[in-house]
């Protein structure tokens, strides 16, 4: 059974940080891309930030510099670390697994709530 667990979240005054952590069993996790997706209220879910199981990354302009997506394959868990949060930063942040081509999957996480105060 395939499990996508994040975990994190919580609530932050503007500029701090939160380190989100995202721990998937059941997958063969060192060759999946994982990526971090966003969801404010009224608004489509967004793509933060993601990585190839070669390590290359891909940030969303509004995160640039201040974000950094990392993995632990050896752990099956992937990390989503956030500075100088903002308050436009506040969403549900949620982990996606995947793999392209024979065999392909993508799973989801139930999400983990930030919140950012002025």
């Amino acid at each position: 059974q395939v499990q996508v667990v994040e975990s994190g979240g919580g609530l932050v005054q503007a500029g701090g940080s939160l380190r989100l952590s995202c721990a998937a069993s059941g997958i063969i996790f060192s060759i999946s891309v994982m990526g971090w997706y966003r969801q404010a209220p009224g608004k489509q879910r967004e793509l933060v930030a993601e990585i190839t199981s070669g390590g290359s990354t891909d940030y969303a302009g509004s995160v640039k510099g201040r974000f950094t997506i990392s993995r632990d394959n050896a752990k099956n868990t992937g990390y989503l670390q956030m500075n100088s949060l903002k308050p436009e930063d506040t969403a549900v942040y949620y982990c996606n697994v995947r793999k392209y081509g024979f065999g392909r999957y993508e799973y989801w996480g139930q999400g983990t709530q930030v919140t950012v105060s002025s």
